[in-house]
């Protein structure tokens, strides 16, 4: 199954994206995911990440068999700012390189040899 973003407007306070879903035998579905602005913002949650987000939603959200308006929840967001925070504290500790301390005989490799 798969959805095609195909817009969104404003709805007081709330972005609704519309999507289409295809259905293996091709047959196509609307349905709409409400994402409320102030707790997308609370949640360090860019606007332009929104879509994105909706899109996942739907992907990972069960029976799609009737049109459906669905809403992007404080709970979907929380799991993505919590996901979004172990993937930098994750991102921070791969990049961390042991120190290695300097040697007796540091910058012998380029000095020319003492005669």
């Amino acid at each position: 199954m798969r959805f095609i973003l195909t817009g969104f407007n404003q709805d007081s306070g709330c972005r609704v994206f519309a999507f289409e879903q295809i259905a293996e035998d091709h047959a196509r579905t609307a349905c709409t995911v409400s994402a409320d602005l102030a707790l997308s913002r609370s949640y360090g949650i860019q606007i332009q990440e929104l879509p994105l987000l909706c899109l996942h939603f739907l992907e990972r959200n069960g029976d799609h068999s009737a049109a459906q308006d669905l809403i992007f929840s404080e709970e979907e967001m929380r799991a993505c700012a919590s996901e979004r925070a172990a993937a930098k504290a994750d991102a921070a500790n791969r990049h961390k390189t042991a120190r290695r301390h300097p040697a007796a005989d540091l910058g012998a490799a380029w000095r020319a040899p003492r005669l």
